[in-house]
């Protein structure tokens, strides 16, 4: 046997098992984003017309679902260490399968609320801060690519699977179009994870010190929240997804009365389409980039799309505008793994972005309705959309205050 069949496969090539990894991570983020992310914005509409129930009342709901969810997914890199990431995926598709058939059974206010702590679990089995975790066991050196293609399920979740729903919600009805979705979901993953995820590699990161002992994820997360490091990129990407999803949920009803809903629709799916194209062209570059400098930059071609969307009434214009905030936010749920893996010891990457991502999602849960308060309080999205801008520049500011720059376990 030639020596060289003993060696290890490096990430770059395209026989390493980690892209196997990534290919179903990609397939878990479109189940995920798609029946739970997108999906909230159906249920709404759909429980509204079947039920009769206000608007308000459905809204909480998907509230609960974010803050529930937030707790859940903070504790997602300890799951995978006590049960391993083949059962973790699996656990999070049979979750949101469950939920989705829930969901569809609802009848009364308290199953509601039900249905998305059920789903609350599901989605912290299936998005951001499990697949982060997952990759971050199979890749060092490539993990922004392998991040970056991965999550591209996200926006394909809202580009497909969204519709696809609401195809089979009109063809089916609201019961049987959840349940379909559900057994197609497990159908596909339960077996695509139970061949592709098995025991990861035994990665040797850099830039751990010789006999540094490991601590606890308490610990972990109790020196993390005393470390301005930490929490200048916890807090900016926080203030920065408070806005752009106030901006997004908003997104139609302001265009709307100025190019027409149909057009409207055309903008958001520009914007997601755009934010594909963004993560896939940066996915070959981010690993090697200042990913804080990425990140300020992101942030403040964000507040020029709102700037334009603002002032502009030309529809080409604002289709630009669209276009270039999706581009921009393409890699926002990337860069902060990137910064946290180059910055903080390798072996609290998967507690410290599990944090971030619960911080994250709290914040964000938030942004809609105070988007909406500001809307009503002052009777046009111009005042809101420019509270959107100050927080965007804010972070800017924030993601490149670094502080001390000491090591920190």
């Amino acid at each position: 046997m030639d020596v060289t069949d003993r060696l290890p496969i490096p990430e770059s090539s395209i026989r390493y098992d980690g892209w196997r990894i990534v290919a179903v991570c990609f397939l878990l983020a479109t189940f995920g984003w798609g029946l739970g992310f997108y999906g909230q914005s159906v249920y709404v509409a759909e429980l509204h017309r079947l039920r009769g129930w206000p608007t308000s009342l459905i809204s909480s709901g998907t509230t609960l679902f974010y803050l529930s969810g937030a707790v859940m997914v903070a504790f997602v890199a300890e799951a995978i260490k006590a049960f391993g990431p083949r059962n973790c995926l699996i656990a999070g598709t049979l979750a949101m399968a469950a939920a989705s058939v829930v969901m569809g059974q609802v009848r009364e206010p308290w199953q509601l609320y039900l249905a998305n702590l059920v789903l609350a679990a599901g989605w912290a089995g299936t998005s951001l801060g499990i697949i982060t975790n997952t990759l971050g066991l199979w890749f060092d050196t490539k993990r922004g690519m392998a991040i970056s293609l991965a999550l591209n399920g996200a926006s394909f979740g809202g580009i497909a699977g969204a519709p696809l729903l609401v195809a089979g919600i009109g063809h089916f009805g609201f019961p049987t179009a959840m349940t379909v979705a559900a057994a197609g979901m497990v159908a596909l993953m339960v077996p695509v994870i139970l061949i592709f995820v098995g025991k990861p590699p035994a990665l040797v990161h850099a830039g751990v010190a010789a006999g540094q002992p490991a601590q606890s994820p308490t610990q972990i997360r109790t020196g993390a929240l005393r470390d301005f490091r930490f929490l200048s990129v916890s807090g900016a990407f926080a203030l920065v997804l408070f806005a752009q999803v106030g901006f997004i949920v908003h997104l139609i009803a302001f265009l709307d009365s100025v190019i027409g809903r149909g057009r409207a629709a055309i903008a958001v799916a520009l914007l997601t389409a755009m934010a594909v194209v963004g993560r896939v062209l940066f996915s070959f570059v981010i690993d090697r980039m200042n990913q804080r400098l990425a990140s300020a930059l992101s942030f403040v071609s964000q507040a020029a799309a709102l700037v334009i969307v603002i002032n502009v009434r030309n529809e080409a214009a604002l289709m630009a505008a669209c276009a270039l905030f999706g581009f921009s936010v393409g890699n926002l749920i990337t860069l902060p793994a990137l910064i946290v893996q180059r910055e903080f010891d390798p072996r609290a990457f998967g507690v410290l972005i599990s944090l971030i991502t619960a911080i994250n999602q709290v914040t964000y849960a938030f942004g809609p309705g105070v988007v909406g308060l500001l809307r009503d309080a002052s009777g046009s999205y111009a005042l809101p959309f420019y509270v959107c801008i100050g927080v965007e520049l804010t972070a800017a500011v924030l993601i490149m205050t670094r502080g001390n720059l000491r090591t920190v376990n």
